[in-house]
């Protein structure tokens, strides 16, 4: 039997000299020169050194050396040492060591080379050992809680809608159907009517869970399974969710900067300051790209080319609002006629979350949907509840995964996403 991990890697100091540890992980790297070997040991927070030297280190130990192996998985126990010599400046003199599992050869090479990212998907599990996967995917876990924190810290409920529906939630857009029993249902694109009549209740609510779009898309910036977090708000429009986002935004970057140090080992270099974010008309947009040299017509959307030229008056965050109504979803309060109470936040020239005050009268949202070709009997469940005493409201919904790449500079979703699924992948 193996005594149980009392230690991260990373809680290895000096400050823990002549204290007895057990470590527990992966074999980094192996070193011999001869009466001195060393093992790096890795675990999710870092690396550690594990120095045998003859004459201070147990015999039968030199043994246990050599039948190591990279990512072979290892618990060690020993003494700390602070150490002038390590990289780390401290180090651990083994007492015992125990292999849990032998490794084989890795298929693909996590030391040093960086395949293509279509061969790193493919062996994804070995893949995600990296270092810098291992930054990514914790200050991700990080980010995740920080918008928590800040949505209950402002009174919203956390809830769970279901991803199994019989209709679109936008009106039009592909689904993915799935065999419900004897009938045909859908994977949920989006959280969005359910999160609406929820307002009705509990008022401020949100939700962070898988949603699901089958377009046919091959970017940098879409996949077809993603993590979406949602909120909805009874008695607010959109500057007030826009005023919320900011906070989230704030939060963010302060909670990615904690993790400066790390990030800049594996060299990612991520947004970890920011003030306040501009609220641009659209119609401003417009003009400003125009005079970029952009052919950009009124109604039309923006690409993220386009985004990440208007960084140049607005900075690497900024909101764009007062879409025409014609490019929102038929849930958009309309604005001034044409124009809606709508919004898009843009990072790094990624549109990461949209929202918008959404209509809250019956009659009104019927003739939205009409005006769209949509056909309001087949929301009638939906409708309904706005019979009863539906509350002005307003809500975003963010992409979670594009959030991740466009905070840390990535320049692919996919190295957001621990097992992405786009429209040539379903494994692993």
């Amino acid at each position: 039997m193996y005594p149980k991990k009392t230690h991260w890697t990373a809680e290895i100091t000096p400050n823990l000299h002549g204290t007895e540890v057990v470590v527990a992980g992966w074999v980094w790297e192996l070193r011999d020169i001869g009466r001195v070997k060393f093992v790096v040991v890795r675990d999710r927070e870092g690396f550690v050194q594990v120095t045998l030297k003859a004459g201070k280190t147990p015999n039968h130990l030199f043994k246990v050396f050599a039948e190591l192996s990279r990512e072979d998985v290892v618990v060690i126990k020993g003494i700390v040492e602070a150490s002038k010599i390590a990289k780390s400046g401290v180090e651990i003199f083994p007492s015992e060591i125990w292999i849990l599992n032998k490794a084989k050869p890795l298929p693909i090479d996590i030391w040093s080379e960086t395949p293509d990212l279509a061969t790193r998907l493919k062996w994804r599990s070995v893949d995600l050992k990296r270092p810098r996967n291992l930054v990514v995917f914790t200050v991700a876990s990080a980010m995740l809680r920080s918008i928590r924190e800040v949505l209950y810290g402002e009174g919203f409920v956390e809830v769970f809608t279901p991803k199994i529906i019989v209709t679109s939630t936008e009106g039009g857009a592909e689904l993915f159907p799935v065999m419900y029993f004897e009938r045909v249902a859908y994977l949920s694109q989006s959280p969005q009517l359910y999160k609406e009549q929820l307002t009705a209740s509990l008022e401020r609510v949100f939700e962070i869970g898988p949603a699901y779009r089958a377009e046919k898309h091959n970017t940098d910036y879409h996949l077809n399974e993603f993590i979406s977090v949602d909120a909805e708000a009874a008695f607010m429009d959109y500057n007030d969710i826009m005023d919320i986002l900011e906070k989230i935004m704030r939060r963010l970057a302060s909670t990615v900067s904690e993790y400066a140090p790390k990030l800049e080992e594996v060299g990612i270099k991520a947004l970890m300051e920011l003030s306040n974010i501009p609220r641009v008309d659209y119609d401003e947009a417009v003009d400003r790209l125009r005079q970029l040299g952009y052919a950009v017509n009124w109604g039309d959307d923006f690409t993220v080319e386009m985004q990440k030229a208007l960084m140049k008056y607005y900075g690497p965050v900024y909101f764009i609002v007062n879409f025409p109504a014609s490019l929102r979803p038929f849930y958009t309060k309309r604005k001034d006629g044409e124009k809606s109470e709508s919004y898009d936040l843009i990072i790094n020239g990624i549109e990461v979350a949209s929202g918008a005050t959404r209509i809250h009268k019956r009659d009104e949202l019927e003739e939205e949907m009409k005006k769209r070709g949509l056909d309001p009997r087949l929301f009638e469940s939906h409708l309904s509840v706005f019979d009863y005493g539906m509350p002005p409201h307003a809500g975003f919904g963010l992409g979670f995964n594009r959030l991740v790449t466009a905070l840390l500079g990535l320049d692919n979703v996919r190295h957001a996403t621990l097992y992405p699924r786009d429209r040539y992948r379903v494994e692993p």
